[in-house]
């Protein structure tokens, strides 16, 4: 039986498209451009922060949002970047009795965010750096799996990537669904190992249905 179900942020139920934007500005980088060698980065399966250091070698993004925030251009987004399903498949779900947490690679700036904009919604809100542990690390999903009250294999973690989410899921023992949305959903779709992941949906929408099914197939 499935009891719960976990959501990473970005492309999963934040778009990003406004976040890459404020970086290409940041960098003084033309956005198209910007937004390009991300994609190249993400299909050379190299770390996304190599995006940032090929416009500014040595790059530390850590220390550039902290640059961003004391110059006034906080990472920030809201009601109107979240993807339009998010709201009701999170309705959905909490109204078939499924336990639901939010938990990604967040920081503690968009960690109140979340909390602003889904405190009502979820049981639990979790990032990592509230957690000391970010994904793929398998401390995340061991944090992931001591918060929520199911067994490993109980809980579908819901993200955008194979690296970050589908692969070290499983490996800690949960299931997965994979959306294809934003860079690396996109680029990402057509690797073998995508077949991994439990289920493989386009919307959240779909996710209450391939639930309920699997539930009812399984008792």
């Amino acid at each position: 039986m499935i009891r719960a179900v976990v959501f990473d942020v970005g492309e999963c139920l934040v778009d990003e498209t406004r976040e890459y934007g404020t970086w290409a500005d940041w960098l003084g980088v033309p956005r198209h451009t910007f937004v390009a060698q991300l994609g190249a980065v993400i299909a050379q399966g190299r770390d996304y922060r190599d995006t940032f250091r090929i416009f500014r070698p040595g790059f530390d993004l850590y220390l550039e949002r902290e640059r961003r925030a004391a110059a006034g251009c906080p990472e920030v987004y809201g009601e109107e970047d979240l993807y339009r399903d998010v709201r009701p498949a999170l309705a959905r779900l909490r109204a078939d009795g499924l336990w639901l947490a939010i938990a990604g690679n967040q920081t503690v700036r968009s960690g109140a965010i979340l909390r602003r904009l889904f405190s009502g919604d979820v049981d639990l809100i979790g990032t990592s750096d509230d957690w000391q542990a970010s994904k793929p690390d398998p401390a995340f999903f061991e944090r992931v799996a001591e918060a929520v009250p199911a067994q490993p294999d109980e809980i579908v973690y819901v993200g955008d990537r194979l690296d970050n989410d589908v692969l070290p899921a499983a490996h800690a023992g949960m299931q997965t669904a994979l959306i294809r949305r934003g860079p690396w959903g996109w680029i990402q779709q057509h690797d073998p190992v995508a077949d991994r992941a439990t289920f493989r949906i386009d919307s959240l929408g779909e996710l209450p249905d391939l639930i309920a099914r699997a539930n009812a197939e399984g008792s």
